[in-house]
């Protein structure tokens, strides 16, 4: 039952049993088709694009020169905002359609899904997510997998901090797009999602990439054996999320009378 609601207080053993329900396990196989062609479609874009892009040899990372052309950057923010907001649609009724750890972690510490099903979560993405670059590596034959990386004038504090806020934003947006409280959005949430993470590229692409998805940075990383700064992409993105979670729920629109359901999404 995928209601977006508190999670019943219950036991480890229970909490474990509904993680391996059918309806938990199609919730796993929804996120990895969902997070694959994310994934899929916002590391193919950036390949698509390497004309545009700067190839820095020596170190094997690309790097995009928006000062230069801009349009490389345009390319990744709309595959980024059709790709998520995509993603989210074809999962939302399985899953919640999160396609993102710092999503299922944020969901997970506002108490909207329980610790055990989010690690599966998190599996089911991280997997996608390496798979996805893998398909990329090897279609592409000869093609290098680009890598998120920060500019050189930025620190791995200030990257981290800007991937944070750009995540609080995304996920006070995923908050917002699947609130029952709200009239009905229908496709308008996924597509509101889709256009918050389109929004953050285009801001913030040429600094830090962007990523707000831990695990497009992870799964690229793997295939590229390269894994600098990658605690930007990962600590950013779950501090963001979590504070939007609880501000969402705590201070902005709190839970008068939350209602105990049992679940393994939003």
């Amino acid at each position: 039952m995928l209601i977006f609601g508190k999670m019943a207080p219950t036991s480890l053993t229970a909490r474990f049993q509904q993680s391996v329900t059918p309806a938990s396990l199609r919730a796993y196989l929804a996120e990895f088709i969902s997070t694959f062609f994310y994934v899929f479609a916002v590391v193919g874009s950036a390949m698509a694009s390497s004309e545009c892009l700067i190839w820095v040899c020596m170190s094997g990372k690309l790097l995009p020169d928006a000062a230069a052309d801009p349009s490389s950057l345009v390319i990744v923010a709309i595959a980024n905002a059709f790709a998520l907001s995509s993603a989210v649609y074809i999962a939302a009724n399985a899953s919640g359609g999160h396609v993102n750890p710092a999503v299922t972690f944020g969901m997970a510490v506002g108490g909207h899904i329980n610790v055990p099903t989010a690690l599966f979560y998190w599996i089911s993405q991280l997997l996608a997510s390496v798979m996805a670059s893998i398909f990329l590596k090897v279609t592409t034959v000869g093609q290098h997998v680009p890598t998120y990386t920060i500019a050189e004038e930025m620190t791995g504090f200030g990257a981290s901090l800007l991937e944070g806020v750009m995540t609080f934003g995304l996920v006070y947006t995923v908050y917002a797009a699947g609130d029952p409280r709200r009239s009905s959005l229908g496709a308008i949430g996924p597509l509101a999602i889709g256009l918050m993470a389109g929004a953050n590229v285009l801001a913030a692409g040429p600094f830090s990439g962007g990523s707000m998805n831990p695990a497009c940075a992870f799964g690229s990383a793997v295939i590229a054996g390269k894994f600098k700064n990658q605690a930007v992409y990962w600590v950013g993105p779950l501090i963001g999320a979590s504070v939007a979670g609880l501000l969402y729920d705590n201070v902005v629109f709190p839970t008068q009378a939350p209602d105990s359901v049992e679940g393994v999404g939003v």
